[in-house]
């Protein structure tokens, strides 16, 4: 029996934020074949640095994980938005700094995740948030070009929600920055086309959306 493990934070773990409706994590299990079978792990909430808490409840009969995290990383560093600076170059290199410490941490949380030996899957940071101003929208290509190339260089497959929930009614009346059951309808379709197509055995970079 092939089992996906979803890991990160309320991309996936949304259901608060869908009441009566079905979550990502149903989603997922209603788009699977016969034969398969998924698990949540990914808590809301969570940031880069919580993946350690995650790794060690990963099922032993796992054969698969998604992972969605870095969305909160971003929200943290969002107050920066706000610092004052001389002139944009200065407002650039303080959000670098910000995006560096990311690209650390992500790097060698993605490091930890696949020295369990199962194919893994990453997401983008969505950015078309009904409520995200322009620049929020801006300092978040810095994040994910974190988490693009670290999938390159690793050849494992990315999800990019950014092409993928681009619709006002893909995100949550309750919570603007959480899925709502058509946006998560949306990230579980390509979970699971993506689970069921593609070659995990070439170590190539694909993007999914």
């Amino acid at each position: 029996m092939s089992h996906v493990v979803l890991l990160g934070d309320s991309i996936f773990d949304n259901a608060p934020y869908v009441p009566d409706r079905p979550p990502v994590i149903e989603q997922v299990r209603r788009g699977l074949p016969t034969g398969w079978k998924a698990t949540l792990v990914a808590v809301d909430g969570h940031t880069v640095e919580d993946m350690a808490v995650q790794l060690p409840r990963i099922p032993a009969d796992a054969t698969h994980l998604v992972m969605s995290i870095g969305g909160n990383n971003a929200l943290m560093a969002s107050g920066l938005l706000g610092e004052p600076a001389a002139t944009v170059g200065d407002a650039l290199a303080t959000l670098a700094v910000a995006i560096g410490e990311f690209r650390d941490s992500y790097i060698q949380m993605l490091a930890q995740v696949r020295e369990r030996g199962l194919p893994v899957s990453v997401c983008t940071i969505y950015d078309a948030i009904p409520t995200l101003e322009v620049a929020a929208r801006a300092a978040l290509t810095g994040f994910n070009d974190v988490i693009t190339r670290a999938a390159f260089t690793a050849g494992i497959p990315l999800i990019d929600l950014r092409v993928i929930c681009t619709h006002p009614d893909d995100y949550s009346p309750l919570s603007p920055i959480e899925p709502s059951v058509v946006g998560g309808a949306k990230i579980a379709d390509v979970i699971c086309r993506l689970l069921t197509s593609h070659d995990f055995a070439t170590g190539r970079t694909t993007i999914w959306v």
